[in-house]
């Protein structure tokens, strides 16, 4: 009759080695290594286990302790008057690099390269770099845009030459939105909008509204200004504080150009030009002041 014989470690690692044996064919393996290799592998698994959870649990917390410290950050830069994305966006700075540092101390404490990892992660940055290089000027733009301030949410912008104007409604670090006074939503990526030239109409609370019209050599002058004046005293956009003047700005090829400036406030400016257009139209026609159209005269001998 048979009898089983317990299984032991001892038993458990010859098996272990005879297998090895077999398997590679090799009979010089030393017994004593790898029995003492299998002796402590529970040990180190156990080991293993530990820092592991370990890892886990500092990862949680310290990650709870980062996203509180982004938040103190944040509503501490708020209290400054800084601009609201201005002070997100350098709170999410320090919570991003906060992360990278925590993960990175992590990797070493477990022994691993970290030297690799920035290579490996430099490698990957490049090759998206690369691929997404539009919208990473768009992000460098945004980044100049928050810091310099050239203008904030709430200031009516006028953008380079492009003739797009109206009211800054978000700035964020891909694009800014603006609503035109025809309550149009235009979205315009900040790697252009960083390099043009930007005029913002909220330095003031008045700006000036400058009317230019043409009226004929054979016309009146001072009758055409009396008239001007007179559209501009009926404006109910154009201020009576402020001075209001009517002169010769140009002696053109076909015509005798009046400019017609008064003082507006910086929301009412297109109401006030659109209103100044149709009025001086109306009132030149009724008062018998040409305004010419380019002509030319041409002499038959």
């Amino acid at each position: 009759m048979l009898r089983m014989l317990p299984l032991t470690a001892t038993t458990t690692a010859e098996t272990a080695i005879e297998t090895i044996a077999e398997v590679t064919g090799n009979d010089n393996l030393k017994p004593g290594v790898i029995e003492k290799y299998l002796k402590e592998l529970p040990d180190k698994a156990f080991a293993l286990l530990v820092q592991a959870v370990l890892a886990i649990i500092i990862l949680v917390i310290m990650w709870q302790v980062i996203k509180v410290i982004a938040n103190i950050v944040e509503k501490s830069l708020l209290k400054t008057k800084i601009e609201d994305a201005t002070a997100k966006f350098l709170a999410k700075v320090v919570r991003v690099s906060l992360e990278i540092l925590l993960v990175f101390s992590l990797a070493a404490a477990f022994g691993m390269d970290t030297a690799s990892i920035v290579a490996l992660l430099g490698s990957a940055g490049v090759a998206i770099g690369l691929a997404i290089q539009g919208t990473l000027s768009d992000f460098a733009g945004g980044i100049l845009i928050l810091l310099s301030r050239p203008f904030r949410v709430g200031d009516y912008i006028i953008v380079g030459s492009t003739g797009v104007e109206g009211t800054v409604t978000e700035i964020s670090l891909i694009n800014t939105r603006m609503l035109t006074a025809d309550f149009r939503r235009v979205v315009i990526p900040n790697g252009s909008l960083a390099s043009a030239t930007i005029t913002n109409n909220n330095g003031n609370t008045m700006r000036i509204l400058d009317t230019m019209v043409g009226i004929s050599y054979g016309a009146d002058i001072d009758k055409a200004r009396a008239v001007a004046e007179k559209v501009m005293d009926a404006n109910e956009y154009i201020s009576d504080k402020y001075e209001k003047s009517v002169y010769v700005d140009a002696l053109a090829d076909s015509s005798v150009n009046l400019r017609i400036r008064g003082w507006v406030k910086p929301e009412n400016y297109l109401k006030a030009k659109w209103s100044m257009n149709e009025a001086v139209k109306k009132a030149f026609d009724k008062e018998g002041v040409e305004i010419p159209f380019p002509q030319i005269d041409v002499h038959m001998r």
